[in-house]
């Protein structure tokens, strides 16, 4: 069971001040997170692309490459590199970069992504939507398998038996599929034999169990062994000494950013009611002292089939040294009651 972060490197105005930090600061405070999640033991760190003013990074290679030279242990993937708008082969080309200063240790999420800035920024019409994550995650695969690329597609002019460099570490570079819960999405990575990423951010998380199902009846039908495909979550949360310094911490900061959202895409307001129903055992908000949280990643584990969990930390802006000491304490305190009753769980059902 891997446990790690995720971060979206927000630059939301400050819900008791209004001020609102430079992308630079936010980016060189990311950079201290990722060295402080790999000092305390924790497995994966994963920056997601977003092109808006509330979010600073548009290049999670770039960020993670700064913390690589850093790092000795923790995996360092985006979440998610916005594939239908990029280049695959800058993107593999960043990732096998980041590949070689980590000595081995980059990964790659692709996904739709939520936010739809980067079509017009990068020229591209949404009615492709879907067309374009389909062609260009081909491609992607294409070329990790070779160092000689011939390939044709639509959207992109073609590749005529050209080399594509540097080449990664890993063979092959890792690529994740990121879903929000489309049962199309969760079939394409079965059928391809790539491990799955979850979005679950709402709801209850047992109601992922049957994507999860999905996932590996697609995996077997295409002939790959469903036990060497990892599946992971990530999901918003928050870790403190105390159970109710946590959820007083958290809230704040949640209700301001998904009601912005929430704006943007029609949702009801977010109260402190749905606040409390998504941070019940039940709720998909992992928010707690070290004991709530680890139980919740655990019956995650047990219930949906999740072998890596990504915390969602800070949603919004939060101070950085809170974020600092909630990372502390997933490494210190949270994941290892997690690996520990986790591997005594499976030693049983091994039995």
């Amino acid at each position: 069971m891997e446990i790690g972060i995720s971060t979206f490197v927000e630059t939301s105005p400050d819900v008791q001040t209004g001020e609102v930090m430079s992308h630079a600061q936010r980016l060189r405070e990311v950079v201290e997170e990722i060295v402080l999640a790999d000092k305390v033991g924790l497995d994966v760190y994963g920056v997601g692309e977003h092109h808006r003013k509330d979010y600073a990074a548009s290049s999670p290679a770039v960020v993670l490459a700064a913390a690589a030279a850093q790092t000795k242990r923790i995996r360092l993937t985006s979440a998610v590199t916005v594939l239908s708008s990029a280049d695959p082969v800058r993107v593999f080309q960043d990732f096998a970069t980041l590949d070689g200063i980590s000595s081995g240790r980059a990964e790659i999420m692709a996904g739709r992504g939520s936010f739809i800035e980067s079509f017009p920024l990068f020229g591209y019409d949404l009615n492709d939507y879907d067309s374009l994550f389909d062609e260009k995650l081909e491609l992607l695969l294409k070329l990790r398998e070779s160092e000689k690329v011939t390939w044709k597609g639509g959207h992109r002019p073609a590749i005529n038996n050209l080399g594509v460099y540097p080449r990664p570490v890993q063979q092959p570079l890792p690529v994740w599929i990121g879903s929000g819960g489309n049962s199309e999405s969760v079939i394409r990575a079965g059928l391809l034999g790539l491990p799955l990423v979850l979005a679950i951010i709402g709801g209850r998380p047992i109601q992922f169990a049957p994507l999860v199902d999905l996932y590996k009846r697609a995996a077997a039908q295409a002939g790959h062994d469903v036990s060497k495909l990892p599946i992971a979550s990530h999901s918003h949360g928050f870790v403190a000494e105390d159970l109710e310094m946590a959820v007083e911490k958290f809230f704040p900061s949640t209700q301001a950013s998904m009601n912005v959202i929430g704006r943007e895409r029609g949702w009801g307001h977010y109260s402190r009611a749905s606040y409390d129903a998504a941070r019940s055992f039940e709720g998909a908000l992992y928010v707690g002292d070290p004991e709530t949280v680890a139980q919740k990643i655990i019956y995650l584990r047990k219930n949906v089939g999740i072998t890596r969990f990504l915390l969602h930390v800070p949603l919004g802006t939060m101070p950085h040294e809170e974020v600092m000491r909630a990372i502390e304490l997933l490494g210190t305190e949270v994941a290892p009651r997690v690996r520990a009753e986790i591997s005594r769980w499976e030693a049983e059902n091994k039995a």
